[in-house]
């Protein structure tokens, strides 16, 4: 089968939503000439096909040579995002200031100085009121070359108050300049490795904040300074596993967006974020109440224009919404009860294939995984954690190796025996390799080698003898990813009890929802 995310245009086609191809029709017809009919005739094409084939695709337009394919796409492509532009432009505050800032210029080069300085004057207070550093960096740029080069007659002082907002707008984009880059580090070291396991990957986060930017953070007034600021700590906080530091930032970076509401449709995809980060905070706290108001309140916000009239919104919506929906059943104890979510994820897994990246497809199969385990069908959890497995990607180490144990436990649960020792083996060895073996995972190690060769009727003490060591280790941070991504504790409480892992969690969060 050809490959579906090979072709840029045929993803593009197939981002559009329907006003957008309807409007890209009428937009061609208003601007190009008959010559451009074989370009219509290939975006109905593309747009037709369910996935890319050159082949067929060229024998469904047969107007189109071969040798013209390539400059017909690159001509399409350039006349899609030229309409969209058009059609988009009142929607989005950078199209509007870029707009204004070309009229700035087209003025300026037609020698109307002063009616491009009072275009600049619009466009800096429009920037200023939607915190749009850059663009205020560029409109000083335009008016220090016209107060340079030309005799304007403006007010007095103006070099020098002009010098001053460049200093002072230079000194802001170098704050967030840095903490945006060292935000995304931090990020990318999660992506890449997961929760820090051991005393030196928490060195190695230590050292992103050795940097002066964070001297004077109480400083900052600016919202990009405080978002990226409180990105930076958030990262930090979930990686070290300090969910009340995490708690606390998640908290500040959505009431950033709260405070200032209007940054919520400008950058929306940072509050969709915040808002993920959020729950998860509540989830990672077992804040019952917090986290059921709060997936509400995201529930209520994805049904605004904002989100459904934006496919990128769409989609991290759907991701961190199903994402909550999936942690809210571990947090009950209702495995059971959330497995009509399998279908529905699936379903947009479909849908999405061309836009979500493997690492959230990754941390959907675990999760599905982990709800099949916790509701007794070990069977379904394996076929999940094979896809794991077998997807050969370079990032969530943490989730590999996770997924392998929980796949051992699934084979444990089974009686599967005859493959449990080489499983073991080959585990150990991964996990090893991936230096992520931490001293709760270490026990179960020894664990389930123990239990290989004692009758099931004797191995209860056992089961015992590990709850107790993992309970004693259960404090300390370096060792709480352990329980992160699987319940064994609760797992272990349930072969003592002789009950179900999912009635066992649901006794505990009963007994939370109580306490609150």
């Amino acid at each position: 089968m050809p490959n579906r995310h090979t072709d840029a245009l045929f993803q593009l086609i197939h981002s559009m939503e329907r006003a957008e191809k309807r409007n890209f029709k009428l937009y061609m017809t208003r601007n190009s000439s008959s010559g451009d009919l074989k370009v219509i005739q290939l975006f109905d094409a593309l747009d037709k096909m369910s996935f890319y084939d050159e082949t067929q695709l060229l024998k469904k337009t047969p107007s189109i040579q071969k040798q013209q394919l390539s400059n017909l796409k690159g001509h399409l492509y350039q006349e899609i995002l030229s309409s969209i532009r058009l059609l988009k432009q009142s929607e989005n505050i950078d199209l509007q200031l870029h707009e204004q800032l070309d009229f700035a210029r087209i003025l300026y080069n037609k020698g109307l100085y002063l009616q491009s300085l009072k275009v600049l004057d619009k466009v800096k207070e429009l920037a200023k009121t939607n915190n749009q550093v850059t663009y205020i960096q560029q409109v000083l740029f335009l008016e220090k070359k016209i107060e340079g080069l030309h005799i304007t007659r403006s007010m007095q002082n103006r070099a020098e108050s002009l010098c001053n907002e460049v200093d002072e707008i230079n000194t802001r984009l170098s704050v967030i300049s840095t903490l945006s880059n060292l935000s995304l580090l931090l990020y990318g070291w999660y992506i890449k490795h997961g929760h820090a396991r051991n005393e030196e990957d928490k060195k190695a986060i230590d050292g992103y904040f050795n940097n002066p930017v964070f001297n004077e953070s109480n400083q900052y007034k600016g919202f990009y300074e405080r978002l990226y600021l409180y990105q930076c700590y958030c990262w930090y906080a979930f990686i070290t596993q300090d969910f009340l530091m995490y708690y606390r930032y998640t908290q500040k970076w959505v009431d950033l967006f709260h405070a200032d509401r209007k940054m919520i449709e400008i950058e929306t995809a940072h509050y969709i974020k915040g808002v993920h980060n959020l729950l998860s905070a509540h989830f990672d706290l077992r804040n019952y109440t917090k986290f059921n108001e709060t997936i509400h309140e995201f529930e209520q916000f994805i049904q605004t224009p904002v989100v459904q009239e934006n496919q990128n919104n769409l989609i991290q919506t759907f991701t961190y919404l199903y994402t909550a929906k999936l942690n809210k059943h571990f947090m009950e104890g209702s495995f059971t009860e959330g497995l009509y979510l399998v279908p529905e994820i699936e379903e947009k897994l479909t849908e999405y294939v061309l836009f979500l990246d493997r690492h959230r497809v990754l941390v959907f199969y675990y999760k599905i995984a982990s709800l099949y385990f916790g509701s007794g069908n070990f069977e379904k959890s394996i076929d999940y954690l094979n896809k794991i497995i077998h997807l050969k990607i370079d990032l969530r180490t943490d989730i590999q190796c996770y997924a392998r144990l929980l796949h051992l436990i699934a084979h444990y649960e089974l009686g599967n025996h005859e493959i449990l020792e080489y499983l073991l083996k080959s585990v150990y060895r991964f996990m090893s390799k991936m230096q992520n073996l931490s001293t709760a995972e270490e026990a179960v190690f020894s664990f389930l080698k123990k239990s290989f060769s004692i009758s099931p009727e004797k191995v209860k003490p056992l089961f015992i003898e590990l709850l107790q060591i993992l309970q004693s280790l259960a404090d300390q941070p370096l060792e709480n990813r352990a329980f992160m991504y699987l319940d064994i504790v609760s797992w272990l409480q349930s072969k003592i009890e002789g009950k179900l892992v999912q009635h066992i969690i649901n006794e505990k969060y009963i007994f939370g929802k109580k306490r609150e």
